[in-house]
């Protein structure tokens, strides 16, 4: 093996795949420069099989030969893993997590240990899955010893996967129950249609494909158009008409407040997971 790879990934599960495929089809890296590590031997297949991605057991063999590191382990792993990597992580070394709720200073203060003089090199990140389909969000936050060009990096290998926006780490929580989560949202909705038309008479099978492709629809057209989310809605609600009416019973049951409710519950979660 090489002994300066570009690219690690420590876990190798649904948002390393992601990542590393907008990685692989932007062409910003080839396979060769890339390594992953996760216990999983499934997952390990996948990253060689499918990607063409070397896949190890050992996160501390990543750590040791990639030049940046991405964290995409669960949040209860994180210290864990940043234990088992810490002897070999050196200021060269740029680490990027997405695991939800976990601070940069937590990164920081786990791996520059007592006795040591390390300054780690953190950036924050939260993408969602729509990195699957290379239509993905990322907010970056830079952490204390990581520079703007470190900063300018990381964008370079999530906006291979869709859009990218710099925050302060201070709004991470807010942005993990607004765009890390919201997919489960949408989902959750078009489940909900379906099973509204199922109610109305309709099979599951036309339900379900009734709903799919409304909403994906829909999301085209807002990819696409100039008008805003508000005036897309206006221009489909006739007043008194069929919509006029689903509108009104949404706005009776407090739509807006629940979803406030709910990206509410999920910034707190978020809060906790710290």
């Amino acid at each position: 093996m090489p002994t300066q790879l570009s690219l690690g990934f420590i876990g190798a599960g649904n948002m390393a795949e992601a990542i590393a495929r907008g990685v692989l089809k932007a062409g910003v890296l080839p396979p060769i420069q890339i390594l992953a590590a996760d216990p999983s031997v499934q997952r390990r297949e996948v990253f060689t099989r499918d990607l063409g991605i070397k896949a190890v057991p050992d996160s501390v063999e990543v750590a040791t030969h990639c030049r940046i590191v991405v964290l995409a382990v669960k949040p209860q792993m994180i210290q864990t893993a940043l234990e088992q990597i810490r002897p070999v992580i050196t200021d060269a070394t740029l680490i990027i997590s997405i695991a939800a709720g976990i601070t940069v200073g937590y990164i920081e203060q786990t791996l520059a240990t007592a006795g040591q003089s390390l300054h780690p090199r953190v950036i924050r990140v939260m993408p969602n899955t729509p990195m699957l389909v290379g239509a993905g969000m990322s907010a970056l936050a830079r952490g204390t010893h990581a520079t703007v060009e470190d900063q300018t990096e990381a964008e370079r290998l999530f906006a291979a996967g869709g859009k990218t926006v710099r925050v302060p780490e201070n709004q991470m929580n807010a942005i993990t129950a607004l765009s890390g989560s919201g997919p489960a949202y949408l989902f959750y909705l078009v489940e909900a249609m379906a099973a509204a038309g199922e109610k109305m008479g309709l099979t599951a099978a036309d339900s379900a494909i009734l709903a799919r492709q409304t909403v994906i629809g829909s999301a085209e057209l807002l990819a696409e158009s100039k008008d805003s989310p508000t005036e897309l809605r206006r221009k489909v609600t006739s007043p008194g008409g069929t919509t006029q009416a689903a509108i009104t019973a949404l706005e009776s049951g407090g739509f807006f407040d629940l979803m406030a409710q709910a990206l509410a519950a999920a910034e707190k979660r978020g809060g906790e997971l710290n």
